[in-house]
């Protein structure tokens, strides 16, 4: 039940803010800004996890005090968090203006005229928002004394996190440069077979699932104190698995896979590109 207290505020926060988006846009059939509520979920949820004792306070007291400097979290809370938000503040900013540029979302073509279907995914946004980013509010909501120092598995968590993000990044910007040029007419390809796509069909998911493995790998330790039960750590590790889950098996690679198929069944290049290259990692053996 404590462990259950403490996580409460972010799980509300998260429900809430996507709330308030479908209330703004499901009526508009707007699906634009789609994009920009998860990334407000995750900063919102992450600052309600780290500052809500404080905010509860301040409540109570009916008195407006000033948030705890950052210098009164533990190093692994301003890890996690800043890991959080440097990520979706990338990824958030990257989707968004996509979505503009295109002119909204095909995924919602259909969806976004049915209010009900609507309104579900933005609830799905939220239980997103609050699964993945777990690791993270669990860590926050336990005293900043109560953190392990930081130690080697820290190190190593935090740079598989680094390396990870910075190939989610670089295969993003390649794929933009390459629809730049072909958009230039600089090129005739159908599709991107370079740089990190040469050694993934789906490099940037790759560096997603990596992303947050790295963030749970980081939030372990903290996990693995005497403020949760023994499990936490498991419990937590749905992030990574979630990531994964949905990526590979449901909203990402799949429906990628499919309509490349559709598109591009009948190329011989095509074909080559899918005998040669990993569905995901990179190096395996998995094409399919």
């Amino acid at each position: 039940m404590a462990v259950f207290s403490r996580i409460l505020p972010p799980l509300v926060t998260s429900y809430a803010v996507q709330s308030l988006f479908a209330v703004v846009f499901v009526p508009q059939h707007n699906e634009k800004y789609y994009d920009l509520g998860g990334a407000v979920g995750f900063l919102t949820t992450t600052f309600v996890s780290l500052y809500y004792s404080s905010l509860k306070e301040s409540f109570v007291l009916r008195t407006l005090r000033p948030l705890p400097p950052l210098s009164s979290f533990a190093p692994r809370q301003l890890m996690l968090s800043a890991a959080l938000g440097i990520w979706i503040s990338r990824l958030g900013s990257f989707l968004v203006q996509r979505a503009f540029r295109a002119g909204g979302d095909s995924r919602f073509d259909e969806v976004k005229h049915q209010p009900a279907k609507f309104t579900y995914f933005w609830f799905m946004q939220a239980a997103w928002v609050f699964i993945v980013g777990l690791p993270v509010y669990l860590s926050n909501t336990i005293p900043a004394k109560a953190h392990p120092p930081l130690n080697a598995r820290d190190y190593a968590a935090f740079g598989l996190f680094v390396g990870s993000f910075l190939f989610e990044a670089l295969a993003d910007h390649q794929k933009t440069v390459w629809r730049r040029k072909k958009d230039a007419k600089e090129h005739d390809e159908k599709f991107i077979t370079s740089g990190l796509w040469s050694i993934s069909r789906h490099p940037n998911y790759v560096g997603e699932v990596g992303i947050w493995t790295g963030i749970w790998g980081l939030s372990t330790a903290a996990l693995q104190t005497s403020y949760f039960p023994r499990g936490t750590v498991a419990v937590a590790a749905l992030s990574p698995i979630f990531t994964y889950f949905l990526l590979r098996k449901l909203s990402g690679v799949p429906p990628l896979e499919k309509a490349g198929d559709k598109k591009f069944g009948n190329d011989p290049k095509w074909q080559e590109y899918k005998r040669n290259v990993p569905v995901f990692w990179p190096w395996s053996s998995a094409r399919k």
